[in-house]
């Protein structure tokens, strides 16, 4: 699982997606794939995490990543291409958004 700290050197990912209960499953299974088959074996890749709201009508997900480059080149190949064409027909929107963590509190 990620480990949150704000010395690491590493890139975070928070991707938010928005769907409807009909289609969680369908989404969470589509991206668990995603992640067991493909995404976790990429270069740079160190870690993630999916959570689904209780209404079914939203998952997040949370990745780190070695550097910015890694999770760029991973977006871009054709297998992950073909993957977020499936994904976006599952949900409304999603979008992944670059962040450093500013502040952890335990």
């Amino acid at each position: 699982m990620p480990t949150i700290a704000k010395d690491q050197a590493c890139q975070t990912v928070i991707t938010t997606f928005e769907m409807t209960p009909g289609t969680c499953q369908d989404l969470l299974d589509a991206l668990t794939d995603a992640y067991e088959n493909f995404i976790s074996k990429q270069p740079g890749f160190i870690a993630a995490g999916l959570h689904v709201n209780d209404a079914q009508t939203r998952i997040a997900n949370y990745s780190q990543w070695q550097r910015r480059e890694d999770f760029q080149a991973m977006l871009r190949t054709d297998e992950m291409r073909a993957r977020n064409r499936r994904i976006n027909e599952l949900c409304r929107s999603f979008e992944p958004v670059m962040y450093d963590v500013a502040a952890t509190f335990d």
